[in-house]
Order: structure tokens, then sequence, then C-alpha cells
């Protein structure tokens, strides 16, 4: 499956010490990047001219409870998906566990100047979305199926999807590759949505 040329990109979000891990997907291949500061994947994301971006990271917080309509409705084949809760952003501040997830609001910011974030509707011109590697895995395969073990099965879904993932050495880079593929998939209109514009969507492929 390819996008005639276009690249996406898909970037797994950490906190303080654990950085972004990013890939990017041309042709029908990945190549891996590692970064500490959320600057620097903002001017590779603008080199690499990617057109779409998805992020493994909330877009937007809860508005009102422990969690948002997103991550209240992800179901595949009539099952829900478990996955994080975000919580209110009153709730997660002075938390270290929500760093990761402050780390994705403010690649979102650095983002946004340069990319529409998905509003549910917009499906041309440059965009940037939030996905979820485990949800991504479960479209993929029409079930619900086992996170764990988390390495061996997202490796053997790519492999399966025809990806090289020798270039990918470690899960944050297979989970971050995972979304350059529902990015790809984006691009194909091939995907689906879960949640509202106030707290945020999830898109996983269809």
């Amino acid at each position: 499956m390819k996008t005639s040329g276009k690249a996406v990109i898909g970037i797994d979000v950490g906190g303080s010490g654990k950085g972004f891990h990013a890939v990017v997907l041309r042709n029908g291949r990945f190549i891996p990047q590692h970064f500490t500061a959320v600057t620097a994947v903002e001017r590779w994301c603008l080199e690499q001219a990617a057109q779409v971006i998805a992020i493994d990271a909330p877009c937007a917080w809860a508005t009102y409870s422990g969690s948002r309509l997103a991550e209240r409705s992800l179901v595949v084949d009539g099952q829900t998906i478990q996955c994080f809760k975000t919580p209110a952003r009153t709730s997660a501040h002075g938390r270290a566990f929500y760093g990761w997830v402050f780390n994705g609001e403010k690649l979102y910011e650095r983002l946004l100047p340069h990319y529409q974030l998905f509003d549910g509707s917009c499906q041309s011109g440059k965009i940037v979305f939030e996905t979820f590697p485990h949800a991504v895995v479960c479209a993929l395969e029409g079930r619900v199926v086992s996170a764990q073990p988390k390495a061996t099965i997202r490796r053997r879904m790519l492999c399966d999807l025809g990806y090289d993932d020798g270039p990918l050495r470690n899960i944050d880079f297979v989970d971050a590759a995972l979304c350059a593929v529902t990015a790809e998939r984006f691009l194909l209109g091939r995907t689906s949505s879960f949640g509202n514009a106030e707290e945020g969507f999830i898109v996983i492929p269809a």
C-alpha cells in the first residue's frame, strides 16, 4: 500500500526521560528518528514534508470526568478496546505520571501552526491526529486482541502488512510505525474515528 511518494509520520510520546520516537513512512519504508526536544520534532516533521502526522498521545484533556468520550466509545467488532483514560488537566497537574501527556500537549501545540487537528470531518490538507497502537492492531485484526506480548504481536502485524520492521530498534519505534500506518490509511480514506471536537478524536484503521 503506497500513497504516491507522500510522506506520513507516526510519533510515540514519552516522558522527559524517554522523549519522542518518530517514524516517517514513505514508499512503504520506515525511517526512525529519536528526539528529546519537542522543537526538534517540529523541525523534522516539516523537513520531511509529512502530509499527515499520527500521534500516540491525547490531543485534549477530559472536560468533566476521568476519561474522554473517545476512550469510552473506542470499539472494534462491537467490543470495547481498553485504553488509557485521560483526566481533566487540573487533575493531572503536578503529577509525574502524566508527564508524557503534557509532553504530547506541547507537541500538538508546536504542530498546530502547520497542521490542522482532525475535527471529525477534515480529510484534506495537512492534518495531525491522535491514535493508539493497541487499537490500531485490534482494528487491523478485526477483533480485540491481547496487548501482550506487545512487541511480538505488533511486529507480526507490521510484517503481515508487508512492512520491514528491521529498522525499528525497540517497541517505541514499533508503536510509532503503527501510528504511521494509520496516517497512511487516513490518506487513503480508510480510517474510523471516535470522540468529539471538545475532547478530541482517536483515529484508527477502518
